[in-house]
């Protein structure tokens, strides 16, 4: 298969037509061979528009909803960015080409693994691999301008929120009554505010359900 002409159609029909017109994004979504961070039998699948399997309850997001979050999350290139829920590390190389660097978290130790390898056989710059309960992010790289959650959540424990900077940003999709919504959470002078962006179908990372009633 001809993965360069597939990211390249990725980038230009999926991405660049779906309202993604930050060039520094588009770029590094060039750059970065998708096919490096799936499973092998998965490989032929990498650039289609679609939710990839990569263990159990775990899943690379599609590209054009992974795109629009990053680009409304509005990376800067000084910024210290959290990836939580960093799976096999695709999003977080992604992003260490646009952000000064990256903290990929996560909580599965062969995804972690994956991650890992793939950062040092690219030779991303920027991104350290992580591994930990994803809930509670990771104090010691805080404060972090951007924490971006590579899946979606129903709610966000105030770690995270403890973890972002005056003036970080914290984007994740939280799922409610089954909808799923592209939230922006930004913290000025240790008060929150939000903003819902747009709507979007996401797998749950583990460690975000809410608290469930009885039922009778």
């Amino acid at each position: 298969m001809d993965y360069e002409t597939a990211r390249r159609n990725m980038v230009e029909s999926q991405i660049r037509t779906n309202k993604v017109t930050h060039a520094a994004l588009l770029a590094a979504l060039a750059a970065i061979p998708r096919e490096r961070f799936v499973p092998a039998g998965r490989t032929q699948t990498a650039y289609v528009d679609e939710h990839i399997p990569l263990a159990a309850g775990r899943y690379l997001m599609e590209p054009m909803s992974f795109a629009r979050l990053v680009q409304e999350a509005e990376p800067e290139p000084s910024d210290s960015a959290l990836v939580v829920g960093s799976a096999t590390g695709y999003g977080a190389a992604v992003l260490a080409r646009l952000v000064k660097s990256v903290t990929a978290l996560e909580s599965d130790p062969a995804l972690a693994v994956k991650g890992r390898e793939q950062f040092a056989r690219l030779g991303v710059i920027g991104a350290t691999q992580v591994e930990g309960p994803l809930e509670q992010g990771w104090s010691r790289g805080a404060p972090y301008n951007l924490i971006f959650l590579e899946g979606a959540a129903e709610v966000i424990p105030q770690a995270l929120f403890d973890q972002l900077a005056d003036g970080g940003k914290l984007m994740a999709v939280i799922v409610a009554d089954g909808i799923g919504r592209a939230i922006l959470h930004t913290k000025r002078a240790n008060v929150l505010s939000h903003r819902a962006v747009f709507d979007a179908a996401v797998h749950a990372l583990p460690g975000f359900e809410g608290k469930r009633g009885f039922v009778f």
